[in-house]
């Protein structure tokens, strides 16, 4: 997940030994800078709009996206740990393009609506990340799972999405062990997760994420960061083996070459052809468990 050390290593990876705050600013300048994502071939047109969903803790803010026509596949999106903001709704745009109904939220919504960082701003940055984790505290497993309940309400009430098929989830960041949760709350819905430079998947505890695998029916897609599998080199492997002893297929892989953060285009550290690679990985994931 995103901290202190997260940032050393973006700064060593751009070039910059020791950032000053000056510097920090233009590292987050770059984060401001948005890559525009490339269009599926054969897109289907969309309507997305912005929804509030009601939960046991309060009214959460979230953009649902689908193709115009028809009835698809549900997708529920956890954000990083800068939450729901313009690089997510392009996400969940580009992934209705390719014929599903998509679901991103604000994973804040307790403590405050999204986006709630300005152009520029980043969590490498200390007062940003004094900012957040306020809000990151509020968030427990169990109210995850309330919010995972009550997200998958919401997706299966929707006219676009066809109740008939699988549902799937992803998570960036801190979402990953989210997706972890809803999909083992959910078991009965969810049959697809896929999570990207995930954080903290791995635990002791009973309710640790990695420790929920055996109540899964899904198959998932785990793509770490290069760095973050040097921080953790074991964890790739207790995920294996959980995932093997629940006959669950999982597609874990370390992505070389990229850096925590790698996937949303809106990250300093974005590598496209990385980024590609893991979305096309993801659809084809998509495509069978759904």
């Amino acid at each position: 997940m995103c901290d202190e050390h997260t940032a050393e290593d973006n700064a060593r990876f751009l070039g910059i030994a020791h950032p000053s705050r000056r510097q920090f600013g233009m590292m987050t300048g770059v984060a401001g800078l948005m890559a525009v994502l490339p269009v599926p071939a054969n897109a289907a047109a969309i309507k997305g709009r912005d929804v509030v969903i009601d939960t046991p803790e309060g009214k959460a803010d979230a953009y649902f996206v689908a193709p115009a026509t028809g009835k698809h596949p549900g997708v529920l999106i956890w954000p990083d740990i800068m939450g729901l903001r313009p690089a997510f709704r392009q996400m969940a745009e580009r992934l209705a393009q390719s014929g599903y109904a998509v679901l991103v939220v604000n994973q804040f919504y307790r403590s405050t609506k999204a986006p709630f960082l300005k152009p520029g701003e980043s969590f490498d940055q200390p007062e940003v990340r004094a900012k957040i984790m306020p809000f990151v505290e509020k968030l427990t497993p169990a109210g995850t799972v309330s919010d995972a309940k009550a997200f998958t309400a919401f997706l299966d009430a929707q006219p676009e999405v066809d109740r008939k098929r699988g549902l799937a989830s992803t998570g960036y960041c801190m979402g990953g062990p989210m997706v972890f949760r809803t999909v083992a709350a959910r078991a009965d819905r969810y049959r697809a997760g896929g999570t990207f430079h995930g954080g903290g998947l791995v635990g002791d505890k009973p309710d640790s994420p990695n420790m929920l695998i055996p109540r899964m029916k899904a198959s998932f897609l785990i793509a770490i960061a290069e760095n973050d599998d040097q921080r953790a080199p074991t964890d790739k492997d207790v995920l294996r083996k959980a995932f093997d002893e629940a006959k669950l297929p999982a597609e874990i892989e370390v992505y070389k070459g990229t850096m925590h953060g790698w996937c949303p285009p809106d990250s300093k550290v974005y590598n496209a052809a990385q980024a590609d690679r893991a979305w096309e990985r993801m659809l084809a994931l998509f495509q069978k468990a759904l």
